[in-house]
């Protein structure tokens, strides 16, 4: 579903290069290919020889760096990222990367995901005497690094401090050293390791390296930090590997088609969800259509299985402009037309399937619902490719109360009257499961599943810190 009108958005995206000569320009590439993760900032820094320097700003990739700003940034390295932000993370000041100077070197930082224990290690850094110029989980790291004993070498440093973190997190850090990179022991959030040419590369999805034309290696392990410079790669622990559990909607609706994750193609998996929801509910229809894009794939897939025929029953207007991303209901509620079409001649007189990856406040499926039996459905039966989203996130997606939560407290048939469909249909977790090609036990099946069962694979910290926490950052 379109994530500007229902309101589930992901943190971020982030991109890292070590090792060529175009390594602004290479970078810009990756984020365009990264642009759904984030479209409200972006920025690059990038190492010459007189040190790090930074250019970010407001904006798609394209509206940041317009006319001849990328060739302001020299060098051989770069990161990059590009940033949704939550109410409370608006400002040029949270666009990343953030660059720290200091007497002791200055070091870039871009970060994708959530720390859950970051409010905590605020007031502890602070107490110390630290002070915060954004409101970003990101800074938190630099304070962390800076505070380490000044004998230790540069790495262990980084090291001591990531091992405190805790939530969902891939860094790229960028020094005039060395390009780190850091995957936290759960994996919760994407990040792929690849080369082009000798240059190494780095990023939060695979999709990143096609348009770059960079070959994928293999994504970085949980609690594994890679060191990158002039002598090459090093693969170092700051933390054991956890249970593995990258972000089940990153499967569902974040990444793109074209992705890998874990060795495993987006629109392969959101197709054999489709499928597989096809065999879980029977339903006498004429055709199915998707919610353009994230559910095409399911919706092809529920096609196969269930010998329906595939139509496209709703067109995507890709050219509104991003004045009509708006953060309030109401809002959404009027926006639903301004992106979305039906196919009259598609729909009219016909009992349609409408397939989509998830449902969260309900406020859009409504709307598509209405639209459709407005253009003539004579019936709307609503197949959704995931399980009820019914937990709030703490790692990165901005789903953070129960209030948020359509199917939050609710049966799927008083969820089915709110949005007005004739049927309503959620994939079972571990029909879901078994379609990504994950084991069907929920613990330790690879994949988060907090969302959808209220087991969250970390602890969720509150107002104080561990002990051991006050003991490290002192």
């Amino acid at each position: 579903m379109l994530a500007e009108l229902r309101g589930i958005n992901e943190e971020c995206g982030v991109f890292g290069i070590w090792g060529n000569e175009d390594a602004a320009q290479i970078t810009y590439y990756g984020l365009h290919a990264l642009q759904h993760r984030g479209q409200e900032g972006a920025g690059i820094a990038t190492k010459n020889g007189k040190g790090l320097q930074v250019i970010k700003g407001e904006g798609l990739v394209n509206e940041v760096f317009s006319g001849d700003k990328i060739e302001g940034l020299k060098g051989r390295s770069a990161i990059g990222q590009v940033r949704y932000t939550t109410e409370d993370g608006r400002g040029i000041e949270n666009v990343q990367p953030l660059v720290f100077r200091s007497t002791t070197g200055s070091m870039a930082i871009a970060h994708n995901g959530n720390l859950v224990n970051a409010r905590d290690l605020k007031e502890h850094l602070e107490k110390q005497g630290s002070i915060f110029q954004t409101t970003s989980d990101t800074e938190v790291l630099a304070h962390l690094i800076k505070r380490s004993s000044g004998s230790l070498t540069q790495r262990d440093r980084v090291k001591k401090a990531l091992a405190i973190l805790k939530g969902a997190f891939a860094f790229v850090l960028l020094t005039e050293e060395g390009l780190m990179v850091a995957q936290d022991p759960n994996g919760l959030r994407p990040l792929s390791l690849g080369k082009l040419g000798d240059a190494w590369v780095v990023a939060s999805e695979t999709c990143a390296f096609d348009i770059i034309g960079a070959e994928h290696i293999r994504s970085v392990e949980p609690g594994e930090l890679l060191i990158i410079n002039d002598k090459g790669l090093q693969s170092e622990r700051f933390a054991p590997a956890a249970d593995r559990a990258i972000c089940s909607m990153e499967y569902v609706y974040f990444s793109r088609p074209d992705s890998d994750i874990d060795d495993i193609n987006i629109h392969m998996a959101r197709k054999r969800c489709g499928k597989q929801l096809a065999r879980e509910v029977h339903i006498d229809a004429d055709v199915v259509t998707g919610v353009p894009d994230s559910s095409i794939s399911a919706a092809i897939g529920f096609s196969e299985e269930s010998g329906i025929p595939y139509e496209l029953g709703l067109i995507k207007n890709r050219y509104v402009g991003r004045t009509f991303i708006q953060p309030s209901q109401a809002l959404r509620e009027k926006g639903v037309k301004m992106k979305l079409s039906p196919v009259h001649q598609v729909v009219n007189g016909k009992r349609v399937v409408m397939v989509d990856d998830s449902i969260v406040r309900g406020t859009t499926s409504r709307r598509i619902v209405s639209l459709l039996k407005e253009a003539g459905a004579t019936e709307v039966h609503v197949v959704i490719a995931s399980p009820p989203l019914v937990s709030p996130c703490y790692y990165g997606v901005d789903i953070s109360t129960d209030s948020e939560l359509i199917a939050t407290g609710r049966s799927v048939e008083e969820v089915r009257e709110l949005i007005g469909a004739d049927s309503l249909t959620f994939l079972s977790i571990e029909g879901m499961l078994n379609a990504m090609g994950r084991s069907p036990q929920m613990k330790n099946c690879g994949q988060c599943l907090a969302c959808f069962t209220g087991e969250y694979p970390t602890d969720i910290y509150s107002d104080t810190a561990m002990p051991h926490e006050k003991e490290i950052v002192r």
